[in-house]
Parts: structure tokens; C-alpha cells; sequence
């Protein structure tokens, strides 16, 4: 099969290095341009696109594709048969959706209807879900409503966050993707249209996503901080200025009100909504660097009954 890749994050670099590993002819990589990032604004390469490079295969980065001739003549002179898109960033146009014999096949790190949207995985963890996994489907005009090819589970753990759940859903679902073309290919997929009434959304994480409420219980806290690693986190102010919380567990209930803080042996004890706590072991105050809850309480001279959130 002649498939072109279109995907830009480190979560699209498995699919592509499996498609080359797998011998699928790959005469075409699309990717974002290279971005300014870091302090120093230079350059940067996206994942996808230093991944291509490693493999020898022609990259295009256009800045857009909706009404670029050049970008159209170029698809349409490699007449592919499929178009395979993870993590791209751009939506496809309808004449790019109904090029390939195959059509666009989409990989999304979700049990699709549940989840569509731009950060399935982090909203995954942060709502409790203990199962989550990878979907491919033919890509529609629609936000993630395109006709189901293939699914498989991933169990979430108590302890993941999206940094490390991540990377394993990257993998299967590399290897979801291969299985997806070669059962076009050989017509043993059945597509399936997604029932609408159990949809959810994963919408774009927000700063203020990270913004911890006390009177979420302990559990729904700690899930969100879970999966809003590496942002945006779990902050909060104390004294007025910004503090983040880096390393928290769910702690037993020691009778605290919304937001209160106490120091028990080398944790900062915080009760949260309905009579629980969180223990947190490390934090970051504003303009410091991360430090253990014991440094932090004797740096601040914590008072009984001070208050996190206000």
C-alpha cells in the first residue's frame, strides 16, 4: 500500500516507525512547520518530522492545507491509497478526505464515541476511568464521528498519568494501525458507524483546568492531577502568591475543612470536599524552585488553620 503520514507529536513517531518497519511504501510525511520554542525562540523540529528525517522519507510542513494548490498537486501526484493521521493539528479538507481508495484513517487514544476531542488521554485519568484505549476510523468532516475500523482496551492504573499512559497507547496503537490496513486491504474490516448517545468530549486543556477546587473530593483532586501532567498541572495560591503541587496522594480523612493545611510527619496534609484530604509531598512556590512539603512548612511558618485557595 502507498500511504502518506500526516502527524506532528512524539505520540504519531510509533505509527510512522512501524508503517516503515511494517515495508509500507511511504512516499510522503506531513508535519507542522518548525516552531520557535525555548528561550532562545529557535527552530524546532517536530517529533514526526525528526523521525522522517532518521528515515530517509520526502516531509512537506505546510503552513496550511485547506486552499494550497502546491500542497493538493503534491497529495494527489503520489495517488495513495490510504492516508494515515495521529496527532497532525490541522482539520482535513474534504478533498483530501476523499482521495485515498482506503480513505483517512485516524488513530485516537480513546474508546471512540467516549472522549473525542484534543485531549482524550488526560481526560481519561482525570475523570477515574480504569480502562481507556486506542480507536481507528475513517475520518469525517465531524469532530472524531467518523465510522469505527478497529478499538483495543488499555487498563489506566491507580498511579498513571498521562506522561506514562502516553507512551503506551502510542505503541499499541501503532500496531492497531498496521492491523487496521492490512484488513482494508484484505477486506475483513467492517466499518461501524459510533452510537451518539454515549459521545463524550475531551476538549483542549485550559491553564485554569489546573486550578485545584478544595471542595472536589480528595480522589477527583488527585485524578486531575493525574491527568493534567505535565500541564497544566495542579496549582493553587497560598498568601496570596502561586503554588504548584508536584507530588500529591490521596490521604485518610483527618477532619479538615475545604483548603485547610496541617503538617503530619513529612506531608502537607489539605482537606478537600467531602470530609477527605490530599498528603502532598513536594511543592513549587511562586518563583522557587520544587521543594519537600517539611522545607516548605518551615520555610512558611505555617500557623494551624492556614489556608490553601485564598
Amino acid at each position: 500500500m502507498n500511504v502518506i503520514f500526516a502527524g506532528t507529536p512524539q505520540f504519531a513517531v510509533p505509527t510512522l516507525e512501524a508503517l516503515a518497519a511494517a515495508g509500507f511504501a511511504i512516499p510522503l510525511v506531513i508535519t507542522q512547520p518548525d516552531r520557535p520554542k525555548g528561550r532562545g525562540m529557535e527552530l524546532a523540529l517536530s517529533p514526526v518530522k525528526q523521525a522522517a528525517l532518521s528515515l530517509n522519507l520526502p516531509i512537506l510542513h505546510p503552513e496550511k492545507i485547506k486552499n494550497n494548490p502546491e500542497f493538493r498537486e503534491a497529495i494527489e501526484k503520489v495517488t495513495p491509497d490510504a492516508i494515515v493521521v495521529v496527532g497532525y493539528g490541522r482539520i482535513i479538507p474534504k478533498w483530501m478526505l476523499d482521495l485515498p481508495k482506503f480513505g483517512n484513517i485516524n488513530l485516537h487514544a480513546s474508546l471512540l464515541p467516549k472522549y473525542r476531542g484534543a485531549a482524550p488521554i488526560q481526560w481519561a485519568i482525570a475523570n477515574g476511568e480504569s480502562v481507556t484505549g486506542n480507536t481507528t476510523m475513517l475520518l469525517n468532516e465531524g469532530l472524531d464521528t467518523g465510522d469505527i475500523l478497529l478499538q483495543q482496551e488499555e487498563p489506566i492504573s491507580r498511579d498513571d498519568t498521562s506522561l506514562t499512559l502516553a507512551p503506551r497507547l502510542a505503541t499499541t496503537g501503532a500496531q492497531l494501525v498496521i492491523d487496521t490496513l492490512r484488513g482494508l486491504s484484505n477486506g475483513t474490516i467492517r466499518r461501524q458507524p459510533q452510537d451518539e448517545s454515549p459521545a463524550s468530549l475531551a476538549p483542549i486543556l485550559k491553564k485554569e483546568d489546573g486550578c485545584i477546587d478544595f471542595t472536589r473530593p480528595a480522589p477527583e483532586i488527585y485524578n486531575r492531577f493525574r491527568g493534567f501532567q505535565p500541564w497544566p498541572g495542579a496549582f493553587t495560591t497560598f498568601r496570596g502568591k502561586h503554588v504548584a503541587f508536584t507530588q500529591m496522594h490521596v490521604a485518610a480523612d483527618v477532619g479538615l475543612e475545604d483548603g485547610v493545611a496541617k503538617i503530619e510527619k513529612d506531608e502537607l496534609l489539605v482537606g478537600c470536599g467531602g470530609h477527605t484530604a490530599i498528603a502532598v509531598s513536594e511543592l513549587q512556590p511562586e518563583g522557587k524552585k520544587r521543594m519537600s512539603a517539611r522545607d516548605f512548612a518551615n520555610g512558611f511558618r505555617i500557623t494551624s488553620q492556614e489556608r490553601f485557595g485564598e
